[in-house]
């Protein structure tokens, strides 16, 4: 029996959005119905972690399938090189149409297409610069006033706002993203102290709706040729403001319990005390300041969920969710002040590990509807999962990650990975200049398994964590002579994850083998002592 294919592919992605701050995995006062309701028709991963807990190579890792040192973005504003394949590289062959509605955090190899003569304005030139997706929506949702207008001030988001009646320069910043004062006095939502105002914009004209908007727009206007979409929202992401209603939605009775313990900040590793240092985790560690920011990331949450339903159930009224995977995820988490942290960038859970729901409308996915799994998970299993799902050639050679389909069609392999694997380049922080190293020293890596999280730095101890017997993660054995024998077995399992990349990209398996089939047929003779008899 031929298998059925997956059509269309509709990827969503929020921005800083923590695994354990949904319905459905367990926070007991935020409402995503929607959300929710997919996890109840579909498949939750509760151990699904990102490459890197920073946005821009997470998700270079989530279009490449790759680990952040193979594709080698390895910060936010660092090329995605001009020779690695994404998602629309992948699919484009089969006819899909791959777009990207919001945030991708992606640059162009300006380079490397100088370098070739690949004009940004050319068909090839724009798939290139915009990591192999068509650029539909594309917005990262960073635009402070000096940073528009180094971009040359465009913004169509901008635009469109001033077409419904928001003037100035720079209505994100000073309506979709600031409060009105008592006096009318301007609030900067790049202030946390303003983070629980309302925005000054109307919710129906906020990012997360007209995204929503935009994607829906894309759907319609796709018809039936198959597509991808990644709505890839903005928030809950800092600037932290909602607009009203979403604002004051949630109250202190409803905020978690901030994670954290004197006990961390007694000789702390060197790498985490500097980070503890740094102004954001020093702010959100300050009395009531989590207060202030909690009502407005929550209620962003809410807000993407609302408009979620939107989504899902106009593919419902159209039948696309019976011909349509969806799947829910997050770049990274946020620390909210848990660990004495704001931000992310470590390796805690409150900032590796993301929610990952997986809808599949096909019957072999019957199984394990409405389940969850426990099995590690890590971003770069999407590409080979959405491989797997549409019938596009596999890509052994490249791919880091593995298909999730036999997790989703109730089957876990007996050679499923017993640990997941995360770093950073922290070279682009004040970090490194405090702690005196160069550029391509300051790197971290993190091998968590079931039981253990190793977390080792380049020049520094490391840190190790029991989480069985803590899973606070408040105890650091980094440096106990108690557990050397574990974090030698840890760093021997760190080795050969590092080890185990890809790098020869530009060859299949195929191919290798081939050419040593040839060998003999060539001509070459190595090592021969005299004709063969």
């Amino acid at each position: 029996m031929t298998k059925i294919k997956i059509k269309n592919i509709l990827f969503i992605m929020a921005d800083q959005l923590r695994w354990d701050y949904l319905g459905c995995y367990g926070h007991p006062h935020l409402k995503t119905p929607n959300i929710d309701k997919l996890a109840a028709k579909g498949l939750r991963f509760d151990r699904a972690f990102v490459q890197s807990p920073v946005c821009g190579p997470s998700r270079a890792s989530c279009y490449t399938g790759r680990t952040a040192f193979s594709h080698g973005a390895t910060w936010n504003r660092v090329p995605l090189p001009i020779g690695e394949l994404t998602l629309g590289d992948y699919l484009r062959p089969l006819g899909m149409r791959t777009a990207v509605v919001g945030k991708t955090h992606m640059m162009p190899d300006r380079d490397a297409m100088a370098r070739l003569g690949i004009d940004p304005k050319t068909e090839i030139g724009m798939i290139v610069s915009q990591p192999g997706f068509e650029s539909y929506e594309r917005d990262d949702g960073l635009h402070p006033t000096p940073l528009l207008r180094n971009k040359g001030g465009k913004l169509r988001y901008n635009d469109w706002l001033r077409d419904h009646g928001y003037c100035g320069e720079n209505p994100w910043n000073d309506y979709a993203n600031s409060a009105e004062g008592p006096d009318g006095a301007l609030l900067s939502g790049w202030h946390l102290q303003h983070s629980n105002r309302p925005a000054r914009v109307k919710e129906e004209h906020s990012e997360t709706a007209y995204m929503t908007d935009r994607a829906l727009e894309f759907i319609a206007e796709t018809g039936e040729q198959p597509w991808l979409c990644h709505l890839s929202y903005i928030k809950p992401h800092w600037p932290y403001m909602a607009p009203a209603p979403y604002h004051d939605m949630y109250g202190p009775e409803t905020f978690l319990p901030v994670h954290r313990d004197e006990a961390e900040r007694r000789n702390p590793n060197p790498v985490y005390a500097a980070f503890m240092d740094m102004e954001v985790s020093q702010t959100f560690s300050m009395d009531g300041a989590r207060d202030v920011v909690m009502p407005a990331y929550m209620g962003m949450i809410t807000q993407i969920d609302d408009h979620l339903g939107r989504v899902f159930a106009m593919l419902e009224e159209t039948g696309k969710d019976q011909e349509t995977m969806i799947v829910f995820t997050s770049d990274h988490g946020d620390y909210l002040g848990d660990h004495w942290m704001g931000e992310k960038e470590l390796f805690h859970e409150a900032s590796v590990r993301v929610p990952l729901i997986i809808y599949d409308p096909r019957p072999e996915a019957d199984a394990t509807r409405g389940t969850a799994t426990d099995a590690l998970v890590e971003a770069i299993d999407l590409v080979p999962t959405f491989l797997d799902a549409t019938g596009a050639p596999p890509a052994d050679h490249r791919l880091e990650g593995r298909s999730l389909m036999p997790l989703i069609c109730g089957e876990t392999p007996a050679d499923w990975r017993d640990s997941v694997f995360s770093e950073i380049d922290y070279a682009f922080y004040a970090v490194r200049e405090a702690l005196d190293v160069g550029p391509s020293d300051a790197r971290a890596y993190m091998l968590r398994s079931a039981r253990w999280k190793y977390v080792y730095f380049r020049g520094f101890p490391p840190q190790l964590f029991d989480l069985e017997a803590d899973p606070d993660e408040f105890c650091d054995l980094g440096r106990d002579p108690a557990y050397d024998g574990v974090r030698n077995q840890m760093q021997s399992a760190l080795l050969d994850r590092l080890t185990g990349r890809k790098n020869r990209v530009s060859m299949t398996d195929a191919a290798v083998f081939a050419m040593r089939r040839d060998e003999d047929n060539s001509g070459i003779m190595i090592g021969k002592w005299g004709p063969s008899l």
